[in-house]
C-alpha cells in the first residue's frame, strides 16, 4: 500500500469511524467498492478498445 505503515492506516480508520459513524461505514464502503469496481470496468474498456485500434492500424498497414 504505498509508504503507509500501520500507524498511519489506524489513523485513517480512527477518523472515518469518527467522521461517519459505526453504522455509516457499511454503507460507505460498499458505495467505494462499486465506485472502483466502475472505474476498473471503464479502465479496461479504454483499454480494449486502444489494443483494437492498434490492432486495425497494423492490419491497415500490411
Amino acid at each position: 500500500m504505498g509508504n503507509l505503515g500501520f500507524q498511519e492506516i489506524l489513523l485513517i480508520a480512527v477518523v472515518v469511524l469518527v467522521l461517519f459513524g459505526g453504522r455509516k461505514i457499511p454503507e460507505f464502503m460498499r458505495g467505494l467498492g462499486k465506485g472502483i469496481r466502475e472505474f476498473n470496468d471503464a479502465k479496461n474498456n479504454v483499454k480494449k478498445e486502444l489494443e483494437e485500434g492498434i490492432k486495425e492500424k497494423d492490419q491497415a498497414a500490411q
